[in-house]
């Protein structure tokens, strides 16, 4: 197979010799796959680290076809698709975890939502299609197989402890009070729900019927905690506490959100997402890292005193 140059460099840098020995099988794999499910797959579209295609059964449907390394990150989509009920989220029309594949209802045309040019359009849009994923609540056992709220928090304790002096453009005292952040909201958490865990504009599609979710994480916390990643993506030069205010203000009125601990959560999120980003070379998304300060700005506003003062 002639695979994308940068699929190949991805699967590589993140599952090391199961990424290639996975890369050199898939072949093999696709034909099982076009066997099983009675269906034939056509060029696969841009990649990062799964392999998707457009593919069609032998009945005439039109469907996706997303095969992913096998193991827990495959368990952990697969379980969020079947919990989020509703029209916001894209259908499973079949899956095999020994494959690694999910077969997925098609959404057509597919342009993603980082296509509209209104600000205030995108994220009423984004909304709307929020207040379809119909995430169920999850008591303290949690035998879904997804990562939680509290995963994220340990993994910054976690980094902080490998970098003990800071790390890329994150001061000690940034990981610091992030951390204390984490722990806050953790522990003051009243009902935690199955939860998308990378709602953002490229993971939201035009669909013919109407916008859909597409590939969720997984994740068990607070509502407001999964508006975070979209606040972080498609984000101007200029003026970014702007934008984001903007978008808090929507979401939280159209979603009945608590605004201040959305706050907090971005202010948290953004350290760690920041952190999640920096290579080898010392590189990192410098939006994520210009939101840091914003969403403690705007905390002060509203609140009038930062959190490790209390």
């Amino acid at each position: 197979m002639d695979l994308q140059s940068f699929f190949v460099q991805s699967v590589t840098h993140y599952f090391k010799d199961a990424g290639v020995k996975w890369l050199k099988n898939l072949p093999f794999v696709i034909k099982e796959i076009e066997t099983k499910f009675n269906v034939k797959m056509g060029q696969p579209y841009e990649l990062s680290i799964n392999y998707v295609a457009p593919a069609r059964t032998f009945e005439g449907e039109e469907v996706v076809v997303k095969i992913c390394l096998p193991g827990l990150g495959f368990e952990s989509e697969l379980a969020a698709l079947e919990n989020l009920k509703g029209g916001g989220i894209v259908q499973v029309l079949g899956s095999d975890a020994k494959l690694g594949v999910m077969i997925l209802q098609k959404v057509s045309p597919g342009d993603t939502l980082a296509s509209c040019e209104s600000e205030k359009e995108a994220c009423l849009i984004a909304a709307n299609v929020y207040k379809e994923l119909k995430g169920s609540i999850v008591k303290e056992e949690n035998n879904l197989s997804l990562s939680t709220a509290k995963n994220r928090e340990e993994s910054l304790q976690k980094m902080i402890e490998e970098h003990p002096e800071g790390f890329g453009p994150l001061s000690r005292d940034m990981l610091d009070e992030a951390l204390k952040v984490f722990t806050y909201l953790n522990d003051s958490t009243k009902k935690r729900y199955v939860l998308h865990g990378d709602f953002h504009h490229y993971n939201i599609l035009k669909g013919e019927k109407g916008w859909k979710a597409i590939d969720p994480k997984g994740l068990v916390g607070e509502r407001e905690y999964d508006l975070i990643q979209f606040m972080l993506n498609v984000l101007p030069e200029a003026g970014i506490e702007e934008v984001l205010m903007q978008r808090i203000t929507l979401f939280t009125e159209q979603l009945n959100l608590d605004r201040r601990r959305l706050l907090l959560y971005g202010y948290a999120h953004s350290v760690l997402a920041t952190a999640w980003t920096v290579d080898e070379e010392g590189g990192y998304n410098k939006h994520f890292f210009q939101t840091i300060e914003s969403f403690k700005n705007m905390y002060l506003a509203e609140a009038g005193e930062w959190l490790s003062k209390k």
